[in-house]
């Protein structure tokens, strides 16, 4: 028995010590129980003076187990004891189907600390803390211990890494070793590697939105021009005798409402005779006879402006293009279902900026001009080499592509290692696979069969308050943690910034591994966003030796401060070592 209580405040405890306190070793920090008839009330001891100490309620017991949570307070006549090792295991043991052993509790050095497996990866994570302070390690050694420590094997799960630095490509290179039904994929930026291949992603899978990143729009009045040219694409992609009839009803439309726009005479042909020059069909071009009272005129001909500033004859030229023009075509945007290419598209952006208007006023010139700009510069740079896909695939088999290894085996883990292009495409690359997988997954006719997991090293250069919401109408990210865990499809953010983040985004994360952080902004903001991390925990964060960090969450029964084991292989993440690169070598 340390006591008695004296007081109770809010949830704090105070006790009056029957025990002299140097014969115990590092109280601070350790858990007591305060013992009733029915109910074992935890505490953590955080001051001891004058022969008082004053613990905190962290739980209780109840029925045999651990209920996390300032539930119940403890009455007057319940005395106060150091926690026996029995309780301890109720307390920090996890009885769940599948654990992995993480490293040692600080607190009890004797004690494993253990990942509830399934209620870690039910949820979205979070992995906070400065550079080298061990988020990588913690990443690598929980994904190893998945496959190495599990006592069933998770054969079916499916783990997308997006590797800021090429950081893991060593750390997961033996899994298979475990077991040859568990497999590892990595996919790479470097366009000139020959170990690992290149990423490409099918161009004609990209839909409004990722082209729209791409693209950098900047303004709403973009994305119909950008939605236009992706919907033309299916008809100026394909053998002209498959579309023609909607290819002549494409352009027709186009040239019809040149006619009739009000402009003079000789702007009007010029802008016909501009748009016919590129986009022309075998029955639809400025050479086509059109036939009236025993003669015919081409169209150019037609459309020639004589000495009294009128056309030889627009009226024939008006009725031809009508004739052409569809009762029930309307455009719809692809599919999937067939391919085509960044020039397909490029063709179709000009037409689409030329049928939406976009020369009439400076304004939307500008606008569509940037856009044109934007693409053109992508597609002539070494980055249109990730669109360069070979051979036509759909959405599903592309997915089901990315788990397959190259002999045909299952990958449980995929390494997108993403240091070879620049911070901005890197962003609009994550984006992009990120919602190829959350629209795959929802479309799913069985909710939530195949989860997927995406985990972000270096997550504050794409989870960011941007204008997404302002311009898409949603962050994927943020639609990804709010929408997602229903479908199976969980996010794990690695970070060092973690008030540079989306507020949404980690919001909704529901387990924590918080390693050594300074910057008052992100004490503060976790402060601000997770619940549990009162003034107590955040001092702590300040004070952790690398490798040691804070747990809480639903997969944690109480926050536990845990120095965890290395990971085997480790992942190339150390710091230089100054002693060995600096100096001399004098021996």
């Amino acid at each position: 028995m340390l006591g008695k209580i004296i007081a109770i405040n809010e949830n704090v405890v105070s006790v009056k010590l029957e025990v002299n306190v140097y014969d115990f070793d590092g109280l601070i920090g350790k858990n007591v129980t305060f013992k009733d008839e029915n109910i074992t009330s935890i505490g953590e001891v955080t001051a001891i003076g004058n022969g008082i100490m004053q613990a905190i309620l962290v739980g209780e017991i109840k029925d045999g187990k651990f209920l996390y949570g300032d539930i119940s307070k403890p009455s007057f006549k319940a005395i106060c004891y150091l926690i026996d090792n029995a309780t301890l295991d109720i307390v920090l043991n996890s009885d769940a189907t599948n654990t992995i052993k993480l490293g040692k509790s600080y607190i009890y050095p004797d004690y494993d600390i253990k990942l509830d497996v399934g209620n870690f990866f039910s949820n979205h994570f979070a992995i906070l803390g400065n550079s080298g302070s061990g988020k990588s390690y913690s990443v690598a050694k929980i994904l190893q211990g998945i496959f190495y420590q599990c006592k069933t094997l998770p054969f079916y799960s499916n783990i997308f890494l997006f590797d800021a630095y090429g950081e893991y490509q060593r750390a997961f290179s033996r899994i298979h070793e475990v077991n040859e039904n568990i497999n590892y994929k990595v996919y790479t930026t470097d366009l000139n590697s020959t170990e690992f291949e290149i990423l490409t992603y099918p161009f004609w899978l990209l839909g409004v939105d990722d082209l729209c990143l791409l693209m950098g729009v900047t303004s709403k009045e973009q994305i119909p021009i950008v939605e236009k040219a992706l919907k033309l694409v299916s008809y100026f992609s394909r053998e002209e005798n498959e579309v023609i009839n909607q290819k002549n009803d494409i352009i027709a439309r186009c040239l019809l409402d040149v006619l009739f726009s009000g402009k003079a005479p000789s702007m009007i042909r010029n802008k016909v005779v501009s748009i016919l020059t590129k986009f022309s069909t075998s029955n639809l071009n400025l050479e086509v006879k059109l036939e009236k009272g025993g003669w015919a005129r081409t169209i150019r001909q037609c459309l020639f402006v004589e000495q009294g500033g009128e056309f030889a004859d627009v009226e024939l030229v008006i009725e031809y293009l009508e004739s052409l023009c569809l009762d029930n075509f309307e455009l719809s945007l692809p599919n999937g279902e067939f391919m085509y290419s960044m020039k397909d598209f490029s063709t179709a952006l000009e037409f689409a900026l030329i049928s939406e208007g976009a020369l009439n006023s400076d304004t939307a010139f500008e606008l569509g001009n940037a856009l044109k700009v934007r693409f053109n510069n992508l597609m002539n740079s070494d980055y249109s080499r990730y669109f360069d896909y070979n051979g036509y695939i759909n959405r599903e088999g592309y997915i089901n592509l990315l788990l397959t290894c190259n002999n045909g085996r299952k990958a449980q883990i995929v390494n997108f290692n993403i240091n070879y292009v620049d911070d901005r495409f890197a962003k609009n690359l994550v984006k992009i696979y990120s919602k190829l997988l959350f629209d795959y997954i929802v479309s799913l006719n069985q909710r939530a069969t195949m989860p997927f997991h995406i985990v972000l090293e270096e997550a504050h250069r794409y989870v960011q308050n941007d204008s997404d919401v302002s311009i898409l109408g949603y962050n994927i990210f943020e639609r990804i943690t709010k929408e997602g865990r229903k479908y199976g499809l969980l996010l794990g953010i690695v970070s060092q910034r973690p008030s540079e983040l989306s507020e949404t985004t980690i919001s909704q994360c529901s387990n924590f591994l918080v390693f050594k952080m300074f910057h008052p902004r992100d004490l503060q903001f976790i402060k601000d966003i997770i619940s549990s991390a009162d003034v107590t925990l955040t001092n702590k964060i300040k004070t952790l030796h690398p490798g040691t960090c804070i747990m809480f969450g639903t997969a944690f029964k109480l926050p536990t401060i845990a120095i965890l084991d290395k990971p085997n292989p480790e992942p190339l993440s150390q710091s230089c070592d100054i002693n060995k690169t600096w100096y001399l070598n004098n021996n």
